[in-house]
């Protein structure tokens, strides 16, 4: 708030100012609310007084004491300052920067990784988040071409710009963003990496258009400056990307309300705070769903999103196939494919169920089928917390997403677009992502570039993959799914529900065993498969093991392979392998002493 030497009368009257004339300028001391004072807790009683203070005329600072201003204003007086060069300097914008990304030119703004301080938010650490998407588009295009791409809240424009530059003729990019400076900025993007800027399907020709010589025109982007909502209700869609600060609710129902059959829709949600149980109230809130902290809790937050996006699809009447889940540090990403019809939309929201977690031993099961009310729930875990420990001991915790979070053909083909684009850092993420839907450990099996690979076999269908031919699957343009191909596909996600990965998984250090050093990760697993047990590492967790053993099984085979902590003169020594009831017993032994202890502390 700035004062200046004239002010009428009635302005003073109502600010109730005081002047002191000082070094040829006035002072005024302010008691508005422009610089509150931390409020101070009583008993009850909150006081929220407002502090009086002083505004300088040349710079605009506050400051609190009239012997402090004084000062401050002497300074500028030394200095020979004066108000026109604060004026000046306010006005002179910052340079822009230039960022470069696979081969793509961004310009960003100042402060452009801070969304609270500018309009185009530019985030470097989303670079993995981007790159799965290009390669799950890259995938895509090789189905049908062309796609009509949508990145619905384009902030600089960088994810649409990937999209043109390196598929080209194969996409129709449209970049949408609702705030004006980002419009602007996304068509200065456009321009940086020569493509050409459509507006209402006629050829925007600016300045820093106009190519060199020996250079071609890369392609066309369509620019828009509309809500998301609107636009995904207007025109229809191959491909659409939701990526909003913060949760992605309010758009879903837009996004599947004009997508094409077969197409892709990818969430990313950046609300993580809700998602990972640190603000409950939220996730009840924006999803409908009750959650706790838990050892899974990244994997949840994974299967929250997907219920969210399943029940959107299916009050369109679409159904969804889920081809892959990441949750990582700052973002949840879902990517599904879009299946239309009625029967596709019940088989989905057949797969929206609760889940039963036990917060004793961190046991968990989906709740059984059918309508009927379960006498005693706890019968459904595994475990037998509930009868061996006072008081209740499981939580309903949902409804979330009870199915696969992958889809093994189409993450291999998402491998091959990484090697054939150059895409070294995101490699190593889908070959984990490959590894955990077929759950399998990664030192039996390897996973190589593709070369000459003619087909993929996706939910019991082939799709080609080569470049110059489409899918025979496809008709015209490839939009259009033939009838039998579809009861083939639904057919097979029948009979592929007991070769699903197992959901969840368990972390390796919260169930070790005090005084005992557990085996290496890799050991383990080589453990868990040799007595029967399907097993792999998963993405959500570094030391997380995903597995189909049960807990109490997962403790008896850790505590097996466990070599005591030893002290003293005793010298180490491998274990002698105890027997099966032998351990057992051990683990329901140490159960009961933690009990006893009278804490709930998790192992």
């Amino acid at each position: 708030m700035k004062y200046y030497a004239a002010i009428e009368k009635s302005v003073l009257d109502l600010y109730r100012l005081a002047w002191k004339d000082f070094h040829g300028y006035r002072m005024c001391i302010c008691h508005l609310p422009c610089r509150p004072v931390k409020p101070n807790i009583i008993g009850e009683q909150i006081s929220s007084k407002m502090g009086a203070h002083y505004h300088c005329i040349i710079c605009s600072a506050t400051i609190t004491r009239r012997t402090d201003m004084l000062g401050h204003v002497r300074r500028h007086v030394n200095k020979g300052e004066t108000k026109s060069r604060y004026i000046a300097a306010s006005a002179a914008k910052p340079p822009k920067e230039i960022l470069k990304e696979a081969d793509t030119d961004v310009q960003v703004c100042p402060n452009y990784s801070v969304p609270q301080k500018t309009d185009s938010y530019f985030n470097p650490k989303m670079k993995l988040n981007r790159q799965l998407i290009f390669c799950t588009l890259a995938a895509l295009a090789k189905e049908r071409k062309p796609l009509e791409c949508l990145d619905a809240f384009g902030a600089t424009g960088i994810m649409g710009l990937q999209w043109a530059k390196h598929l080209g003729n194969a996409v129709k990019v449209t970049i949408n963003d609702l705030n004006e400076n980002s419009v602007t900025l996304i068509q200065e993007n456009c321009h940086l990496n020569k493509l050409k800027v459509v507006v209402d399907s006629k050829e925007k020709e600016e300045r820093g258009d106009i190519l060199e010589e020996g250079e071609e025109n890369l392609g066309n982007i369509k620019v828009t400056k509309m809500d998301a909502n609107v636009l995904m209700h207007l025109r229809s869609f191959d491909f659409i990307h939701l990526d909003p600060f913060g949760t992605s609710v309010n758009y879903l129902d837009s996004a599947f309300r004009n997508i094409r059959n077969l197409g892709i829709v990818s969430v990313t949600s950046t609300d993580i705070s809700s998602l990972y149980a640190k603000a409950q109230h939220v996730a009840r809130r924006h999803y409908g769903c009750n959650i706790v902290r838990t050892e899974y809790y990244k994997e949840l937050a994974a299967r929250i999103v997907v219920a969210a996006v399943a029940r959107a699809a299916a009050r369109c009447n679409k159904g969804i196939e889920v081809l892959f889940a990441v949750a990582l540090e700052h973002f949840v990403l879902v990517v599904v494919r879009v299946l239309r019809g009625p029967t596709s939309a019940d088989e989905t929201a057949k797969k929206i169920q609760y889940l039963i977690h036990c917060q004793w031993c961190e046991e968990r099961i989906f709740q059984k089928d059918g309508n009927m009310v379960e006498e005693n729930p706890y019968r459904q875990l595994p475990c037998n917390c509930h009868g061996s420990m006072p008081g209740k001991t499981a939580i309903e915790l949902g409804p979330l997403w009870s199915s696969s979070l992958f889809n093994t053909g189409f993450l291999k083909r998402m491998l091959s677009e990484s090697f054939h684009h150059g895409l070294d850092d995101i490699q190593t993420l889908i070959k984990t992502l490959i590894f955990e839907s077929e759950c399998t450990p990664q030192s039996q099996f390897s996973v190589h570039a593709p070369s000459n690979l003619n087909k993929q076999e996706e939910c019991g269908v082939f799709i080609k993959t080569t470049d110059d031919t489409t899918t025979d699957n496809y008709s015209a343009q490839g939009k259009r799914k033939s009838n039998e191909t579809t009861a083939n596909l639904v057919k097979r996600q029948k009979t592929d529900v007991n070769t699903e990965h197992p959901p969840f998984y368990y972390n390796i250090h919260r169930h070790s065993i005090k005084g005992m050093n557990m085996p290496k990760l890799k050991k383990f697993l080589c453990y868990l498969s040799q007595a029967g047990f399907r097993v792999s590492r998963t993405h959500f967790d570094p030391m997380g093991v995903r597995t189909d053993a049960p807990l109490m099984q997962f403790k008896s085979i850790l505590l097996k392979y466990s070599t005591p902590t030893y002290t003293g003169g005793q010298s180490e020594g491998h274990v002698q392998p105890a027997s099966e009831d032998t351990v057992a017993d051990r683990v329901e032994m140490s159960v009961n002493d933690k009990a006893e202890a009278g804490g709930c502390k998790r192992w």
